[in-house]
């Protein structure tokens, strides 16, 4: 196809160089064959013919190249070629896909913990309105804990906000338990602390604990400004917190002391209504001569009840460990 091109083009140059050729006739050719003047005049016109054909080969150096080489067509994207063999291992009911076989018998579920780092936020968002109370867990590696937790509900709407002090968030995590009616609802834990004292933070809404029968039972009424103190052996491990109104804003103050002025925990809450946003927390009590203080902070036309009962009781309790303010049997 370009040998043919190339015919066509020269054909064509030499049909331009005859036809600006001066026609003459027989006789004039006759007259002026061998005179010089006319050979000159030729040379010079074959020379200018010559010259602009050198130029249309120079402007299309494709008519002077052999035939080109068709395109090279586009090919797919690589694709790994090499397969690997995967490996069914079953315990029990569980099955496991995979090259690696676990250590463990049982399967294990996946940590849903995230870690704030100090100076960090992080937010839980629950759109379905099913989710009516969520679970807050928090814990350190021994460090002190110090986080603010608040719920949104809508553009600057926060219904319930609290700040939580541990001294040990190993020894003594905070659990508690924030209503969330009518969603959407977002739940944001805030590490108020130093850069070097971060917290696992974990927040749940398919495990919710709840205040059992005696914890509602034994709810007191606590007046604006007062506080009360609950005491507990040594034995119990654990108490059971319920804080509620009767539809007024809840603000309170939760401590708890082991030892004179000694605050091992201490949380400050604030509800905009106590009767549809109650709360309840779980504090552990390790060691002896723990007491648990409940103030209210409102004024005195927004009173509370509050129950606080045992949650758990360790019945290991060694005699022989310390206790502070008097002996086991009194």
């Amino acid at each position: 196809m370009i040998v043919s091109l190339r015919g066509r083009v020269l054909e064509t140059i030499l049909g331009i160089i005859l036809k600006e050729r001066p026609s003459l006739s027989r006789g004039e050719l006759e007259s002026n064959r061998g005179t010089s003047e006319h050979n000159r005049s030729f040379a010079h016109s074959f020379a200018r013919q010559a010259n602009m054909l050198s130029c249309v080969l120079a402007a299309s150096p494709a008519l002077m190249l052999g035939p080109v080489a068709a395109p090279a067509l586009r090919h797919a994207s690589p694709t790994m070629q090499q397969t690997f063999q995967r490996e069914q291992v079953g315990y029990g009911t569980a099955t496991y896909t995979g090259g690696v076989v676990p250590t463990r018998m049982a399967p294990v579920k996946a940590d849903s913990t995230i870690l704030v780092q100090g100076g960090s936020l992080r937010t839980w968002s629950y759109r379905s309105p099913s989710v009516e109370q969520v679970q807050v867990v928090l814990s350190t590696e021994g460090r002190p804990l110090d986080a603010d937790i608040e719920l949104w509900h809508g553009p600057d709407n926060t219904p319930c906000k609290m700040r939580v002090y541990v001294e040990n968030g190993q020894l003594r995590p905070f659990s508690a338990v924030i209503e969330t009616p009518r969603g959407p609802n977002t739940v944001a834990i805030r590490n108020i602390g130093q850069i070097e004292f971060p917290i696992a933070a974990n927040v749940v809404a398919d495990q919710v604990d709840s205040p059992s029968a005696d914890c509602i039972a034994a709810s007191t009424t606590i007046q604006g400004g007062a506080l009360r103190t609950y005491p507990f052996d040594p034995t119990v491990d654990s108490v059971q917190v319920l804080l509620k109104t009767d539809g007024r804003p809840l603000n309170a103050r939760i401590e708890l002391l082991q030892g004179p002025n000694n605050n091992k925990q201490v949380i400050e809450l604030y509800t905009e209504d106590g009767l549809d946003r109650p709360f309840f927390a779980i504090l552990e009590t390790p060691g002896s001569g723990n007491v648990v203080r409940i103030v209210n902070t409102a004024p005195i036309e927004f009173p509370m009840t509050a129950g606080v009962v045992p949650h758990s009781i360790n019945t290991d309790m060694s005699a022989a460990d310390v206790v502070i303010g008097g002996d086991l049997g009194r």
